[in-house]
């Protein structure tokens, strides 16, 4: 996304230790080819929804099927917790990922802008279960 999207991505800050804590407040699943890391999802349950916070799979992985199945997991765990839909936000250079997701069966639902914006900079997308 770096070059692409403005603001840059939150996911450069990140850090090892920030993953730790991400993960032991979130809900959390990884794609894996053998021993390796090919994708991952981070999820949190709000009052209406779960959450999906961060969605990435590796470019040498993207369009086989590993970001349909992180989607899927954080899918069932929804149905877990008795929540009706599943939200998550894109932005809106990134209008692949607008089809991807409404392939998935997400609709847009709201658009926002980052602070220090006049235009928006995210779409909302929820999906009903």
């Amino acid at each position: 996304m770096d070059g692409r999207i403005d603001p840059p991505s939150s996911a450069h800050a990140l850090t090892p230790e920030a993953l730790r804590r991400k993960a032991e407040d979130e809900i959390a699943f990884v794609a894996l080819t053998g021993r390796d890391l090919i994708g991952c999802v981070f999820c949190k349950r709000e009052p209406d929804c779960l959450c999906i916070g961060k969605l990435a799979v590796a470019p040498s992985s993207q369009r086989k099927g590993a970001g349909r199945l992180l989607l899927a997991a954080a899918e069932e765990m929804a149905r877990e917790l008795k929540l009706p839909a599943l939200r998550l936000q894109t932005r809106i250079e990134l209008s692949e990922n607008h089809a991807r997701f409404s392939a998935w069966g997400f609709v847009e639902t709201d658009r926002s802008a980052h602070p220090g914006f006049t235009r928006p900079t995210s779409i909302e997308m929820r999906k009903r279960l």
